[in-house]
């Protein structure tokens, strides 16, 4: 992974650098890898993190079918 530092503008880079690890799930592993986890433990996460993405694309076929009423858009600045 690399990120470009311009203008000398090391904390800019750094945000930069500290959004793309959190796209790709490398703080979310590190805490997963910090300390064993039990099977048991596992599939019962798994499940948890299935039915949590079942619900989710649930919600958006909905609005995209207007049953429910459209998301507000993030306000970003």
């Amino acid at each position: 992974m690399q990120v470009l530092v311009r203008d000398n503008n090391v904390e800019q880079a750094l945000r930069a650098l500290k959004r793309k690890l959190q796209r790709e799930g490398v703080f979310r592993e590190m805490r997963s890898r910090q300390a064993y986890e039990k099977p048991s433990e596992r599939r019962a996460r798994e499940k948890q993190e299935a039915v949590r993405r079942a619900r989710k694309a649930a919600r958006k076929q909905a609005q995209r079918e207007g049953l429910l009423p459209q998301a507000k858009a993030k306000a970003r600045g």
